[in-house]
C-alpha cells in the first residue's frame, strides 16, 4: 500500500528532472538570504548557475555541524523569524546544540513524509500509533505525532519513560504499532516479561524504530520478544527529523529515501570524493524543499551505501543500506578502526548472550585496551565456570578473527548493565577523561 502513488512512484528521469529543479531554486534562495552560503559558496569560487545537472552538486562544498553551531542559533535561517513556526534543537551534549527552524509549509511536508514513512511500515488509519518518542526539543515525538494525525491514525502522545504506565497503556488502549529507540524496546519486553504480561494481551504489530544504530541481530531479538515487525526508520534534527528514510514493511531491506524532497550521496569521509552507488561510506543529504534552514550537503557522519535497485514494494526511490555506525562514534583501538555494531553482531550470533553490552575503552601506559562487558541469561550464569569461560573466549576469539584487535571479555549476570528508556549508551571511553 502507498500513501501518494504519484511520488511514491516516480520514475528514475522524473525523480531526476524534480530534483534538478528543486536543486537550483533551493542554490539560488540560499545565496540570495545566508549570508554564510553566499560567503561560503563564494569561498569555493561556485555560483548557483554553475550548477546544470545533479552530477555538478559534487562541485559545492560541504555544510558541517560545526557550521551549524558557529552560526548559532539563527544564522543559517533562510526567512525571517516572524515565518518560523516551529524551532527544535539537538542536544548540545558536545557543544552548543544545532537549532533548526521550520516554516507552516516545513512542518507541512515533514507530516506528509512521516504519514508516508508509517503507511510505507505497514501502518494504517485503523492503528492506534503509541508514541514512546521523547517531545521536546527533540524531533522525534512531535515528527512522529503529526504523521500519525496526518496519516488520520489514533496517536497515543506517550513520550518516553514511565515504562509501568506505558504497558498499562499499550494493554488497555489496543496500542499497534510502537515508536520509540530499539533499545528501549528491548527494555520494553524485559519490563513485560518480568510483569507476567502475555503478548497475546497486547495489539501491538509493528515497531518503528530509530534515534541510534541498530543490527539486524538486534532487530530478530526485537521482533521475537515483542512479537512485532521491526522496521528501521531514519532521520536527523538537522535535516528534518525522523521521516527522511524508512524500511518498507515488504522487503525490511534497506530505507527508501524521499528523493523528491532529498538528494543523497556517499561519500569517502576521508578524501571528501563521491562513491558510487553500492560502496560503503558517508551519507551527505542536501534539502530541495526546505524554507526555514535549507542544508546544502550535509555530512551526516552516518555510515551506509545506496541501494539502487529496484524494489519489490514498487517505490522508485533508491534505498540506504542500514546505518552501520557513525564515523565520528568510530572508535580507533590500536590503529584499528572500529565501530560498535561490529562488536554487536558478534556479540549477538552467540548462544546465551543477553541483547545489553557496554564498550569500556581505555589506556594503559601508550596501549589502548578494550573491554567488553556483556550480560548472559539466566540459565548461562549459572552454568558452571568451565562453560563460561569458554564462551569468553569464543566471543574474544570472534572478534579478533573479525577486526584482528585482542580485547578482553567480561561476562555479567543478567540486569546488571544500566537499561536505557532513551538511547543507548553502547561506548564508555576512559581515554578522554
Amino acid at each position: 500500500m502507498l500513501w501518494n502513488d504519484e511520488f511514491e512512484t516516480l520514475p528514475r528521469e522524473a525523480i531526476e528532472a524534480l530534483q534538478l529543479k528543486r536543486l537550483q531554486q533551493t542554490l539560488a534562495r540560499v545565496c540570495a538570504t545566508v549570508p554564510f552560503y553566499k560567503q561560503h559558496f563564494a569561498n569555493a569560487g561556485i555560483t548557483p548557475g554553475m550548477v546544470r545537472t545533479l552530477d555538478d552538486l559534487r562541485r559545492l562544498p560541504f555544510t558541517l555541524k560545526q557550521d551549524m553551531r558557529d552560526n548559532y542559533p539563527y544564522g543559517l535561517f533562510a526567512v525571517p523569524l516572524d515565518q518560523i513556526v516551529r524551532i527544535h534543537a539537538s542536544s548540545g551534549t558536545t557543544g552548543k546544540p544545532t537549532v533548526v527552524g521550520y516554516t507552516k509549509r516545513d512542518i507541512d511536508n515533514w507530516a506528509e513524509l512521516m504519514a508516508r514513512s508509517f503507511v510505507a511500515a505497514g501502518a494504517t488509519r485503523g492503528d492506534v500509533i503509541h508514541n514512546a518518542y521523547g517531545y521536546g526539543l527533540f524531533t522525534g515525538g512531535l515528527g512522529a505525532h503529526y504523521g500519525a494525525e496526518r496519516l488520520g491514525a489514533s496517536v497515543i502522545p506517550m513520550s518516553g519513560g514511565n515504562t509501568q504506565k506505558q504497558m498499562m497503556i499499550m494493554q488497555d488502549f489496543g496500542s499497534s504499532v510502537i515508536t520509540c529507540t530499539p533499545s528501549y524496546s528491548l527494555y520494553l519486553a524485559e519490563a513485560l516479561k518480568e510483569s507476567g504480561i502475555e503478548l497475546s494481551s497486547l495489539k501491538l504489530r509493528i515497531g518503528i524504530l530509530g534515534a541510534e544504530p541498530w543490527s539486524e541481530e538486534i532487530r530478530v531479538e526485537i521482533e521475537r520478544s515483542l512479537g512485532i515487525k521491526a522496521i528501521d526508520i531514519y532521520g536527523l534534527s538537522e535535516i528534518m527529523g525522523p521521516g527522511v528514510a524508512i524500511e518498507c514493511i515488504e522487503a525490511q531491506h534497506g530505507l527508501h529515501i524521499w528523493e523528491d524532497h532529498f538528494i543523497p550521496e556517499i561519500i569517502d569521509p576521508e578524501s571528501g570524493e563521491v562513491l558510487q552507488d553500492g560502496d560503503r561510506g558517508e551519507l551527505v543529504i542536501t534539502t530541495i524543499t526546505k524554507e526555514g534552514i535549507p542544508l546544502i550537503r550535509y555530512r551526516t557522519r552516518d555510515i551506509t551505501r545506496i541501494i539502487a535497485e529496484p524494489c519489490i514494494c514498487g517505490r522508485t526511490h533508491r534505498r540506504l543500506e542500514r546505518m552501520s555506525g557513525r564515523s565520528d562514534d568510530m572508535l580507533i583501538i590500536r590503529g584499528v578502526n572500529v565501530f560498535p555494531s561490529q562488536i554487536e553482531s558478534v556479540l549477538f550470533s552467540m548462544d546465551g548472550v543477553e541483547p545489553h553490552y557496554q564498550l569500556i575503552v581505555d589506556r594503559e601506559g601508550t596501549l589502548d585496551t578494550l573491554e567488553v562487558q556483556v550480560e548472559v541469561n539466566e540459565e548461562t550464569f549459572s552454568d558452571e565456570i568451565r562453560k563460561l569461560q569458554q564462551l569468553s573466549q569464543s566471543i574474544s576469539r570472534s572478534i579478533k578473527d573479525l577486526l584482528g584487535i585482542t580485547c578482553k571479555v567480561r561476562l555479567v549476570e543478567p540486569k546488571t548493565i544500566a537499561r536505557s528508556e532513551g538511547k543507548a549508551k553502547r561506548v564508555i571511553d576512559r581515554r578522554q577523561q
